[in-house]
């Protein structure tokens, strides 16, 4: 009913997202230890919505926590990621297998049960996970542990939660999609973004010169700041120019978009000849009715729109992909410090606030 994600529901009542009496019981305090525990074991809250619409849609829900299964574990989540991909899902976007449907797809936490045949993973195991479906706005959930990687002591469950997705997609985007070396100039759309922050910070630390396009020159700031060679504010300059610019005629050997319908042509601009379109997202809406015979015209182009779940396709790589991420963070090459905070039973003003683009940097809900 959920994705990959089971739930056994024991009360199928919305509660209010802005209700206070009916959040009383979420665990929240950390007076009365012993309470809280007893009430996290037995009754659960999790997001879910019935049909496509706005954050008005959205509703919490109480279930009761079911043992994992086989090849599962239990994950008392204690930060949950947000990305873009979320409001697809609750627009109606990207389609959902059945409602009542779940959000959130990125997650760390405390494994407080583990199912038969798991092996590497134990009870109090810190663990994160990204990209595996739609369920993580819960503060517990059983999910397979093939999904899951280990979290070192020193990453923090905020840290991993706020950059699973994010850093993943900027690994596999400059280390596999198209692989950059020193000196590679490159083109990356909402550079202040949650993708675009961390992007900033892999480009400086890899020597790469990433041109960052954004809306505000607060925005141009904050990514000049964590390491974006140069800006172009989008809403008062030609991209296409200010890259023929920055580049002195030669344009750029790959450009990385996750705007969608509304970049498109701008980005086919900036590439040089046989360059590589990424098209990654879709914040503007999908790239629709695409005539191929503009990649010939603009200079034998060529076009990719990857994701996450075909790179990180097996444990280990996926492993592989987090360990990388983990050590640029602890040498201090990324910061995964969440610059926004919000409670799960506030998600609607969380969504609210993701899809108006005043955001800056990470996100997350805590529950």
């Amino acid at each position: 009913m959920f994705g990959r994600y089971r739930y056994a529901l024991r009360h199928d009542v919305s509660i209010g997202c802005h209700d206070k009496t009916s959040v009383r019981a979420l665990p929240t305090l950390q007076a009365q230890q012993g309470i809280v525990r007893e009430e996290r074991m037995t009754m659960a809250v999790r997001v879910q919505f019935k049909q496509h619409g706005g954050p008005e849609v959205l509703e919490l829900v109480t279930f009761e926590p079911q043992a994992p299964g086989r090849g599962e574990v239990r994950v008392r989540n204690e930060a949950i990621g947000m990305n873009f991909i979320d409001i697809y899902y609750r627009e109606g976007l990207y389609p959902v297998d059945s409602f009542p449907a779940g959000l959130g797809g990125e997650g760390a936490g405390v494994i407080d049960a583990v199912g038969e045949g798991v092996s590497g993973f134990a009870v109090g195991d810190r663990v994160a996970y990204a990209s595996v479906g739609r369920g993580a706005y819960a503060d517990q959930l059983c999910l397979p542990a093939s999904r899951l990687v280990h979290l070192p002591d020193d990453i923090s469950c905020e840290q991993a939660a706020a950059v699973m997705v994010k850093g993943l997609t900027v690994q596999y985007l400059f280390r596999q999609t198209y692989p950059l070396k020193a000196g590679d100039t490159v083109l990356f759309h909402a550079a202040a973004g949650g993708v675009g922050t961390i992007a900033c910070q892999w480009a400086r630390a890899m020597g790469v010169k990433l041109i960052g396009t954004v809306s505000t020159d607060e925005k141009a700031q904050l990514a000049k700041s964590l390491g974006a060679w140069a800006t172009i504010n989008y809403a008062k300059e030609s991209v296409p120019e200010r890259v023929l610019a920055l580049t002195e005629g030669r344009k750029c050997p790959v450009v990385y978009d996750s705007v969608g319908m509304a970049t498109w042509e701008d980005s086919l601009d900036c590439l040089e000849p046989r360059g590589l379109m990424v098209s990654f997202g879709n914040a503007s809406g999908p790239v629709t009715g695409v005539d191929l015979g503009i990649l010939n015209r603009k200079g034998s182009l060529f076009v990719t729109r990857p994701t996450l779940k075909h790179y990180a396709d097996t444990p280990e790589h996926t492993q592989a992909m987090s360990d990388e991420l983990f050590q640029l963070i602890r040498e201090g090459h990324i910061d995964a410090t969440p610059r926004n905070r919000f409670a799960l039973k506030d998600v609607r003003h969380a969504q609210e606030a993701l899809a108006s683009r005043a955001l800056m940097g990470l996100h997350v809900l805590l529950p």
